[in-house]
């Protein structure tokens, strides 16, 4: 028995040694460095760099179009929502506007069924709209403020439904509180209009 042993362990050796081995052949890597030749200077590259871009301003090839609305451009959810001051009446009614305008836009990912990028845009736009309607409220005459309220109330009910048929997904109810939602939406903007 103890014959059996020793040579399992003798074996066991062997194994670790050469495994050691094939450690260190696979550690040793050649090591990568950026060359830099005599002809190659750093202005070479700054010029080569300031005249791409000079050249790709003066062709009109703005990587980012002007936004509708450039008064709420900033790039971070938790800074516009609670550090930056509220927008005016009139930015709110464009922004609502231009939210109107992005829900008639994605029924193409309803059709291929992007459920994640139907409720992120739902959800991220829920959040905005909330405050838009109480501040574009105000350009609201007295006389219709009962109507846009209810309006408004319902475009919020459907758009809470529409959340929830996106999340379970069930498809036919998704289509009809979209619907329902596009349809309130638009009524809301006529009411501003």
């Amino acid at each position: 028995m103890s014959f059996i042993f020793s040579n399992s362990t003798i074996f066991h050796t062997r194994i670790t040694a050469a495994h050691k081995n094939e450690l260190q052949n696979h550690r040793s890597f050649p090591r990568i460095q950026a060359t830099k030749s005599d002809q190659e200077n750093p202005t070479q590259r700054r010029s080569f760099l300031t005249s791409l871009l000079a050249t790709s301003v003066a062709l009109g090839l703005h990587a980012t179009p002007f936004a509708l609305a450039e008064n709420w451009g900033t790039r971070s959810f938790l800074r516009e929502r609670f550090f930056e001051p509220g927008l005016s009446p009139e930015d709110s009614v464009a922004r609502i506007r231009q939210t109107a305008e992005g829900l008639h836009s994605i029924r193409g990912m309803l059709e291929t069924m992007s459920w994640r990028y139907v409720l992120y845009y739902i959800r991220l736009k829920q959040a905005y709209l909330s405050q838009d309607m109480q501040t574009a409220m105000t350009m609201v005459p007295q006389s219709r403020r009962n109507s846009y309220i209810q309006t408004a109330n319902e475009l919020v009910d459907n758009m809470a439904e529409f959340d929830y048929y996106v999340r379970t997904p069930k498809v036919y109810e998704s289509y009809l509180f979209y619907e329902k939602t596009l349809k309130s939406i638009d009524d809301l903007v006529a009411m501003l209009a």
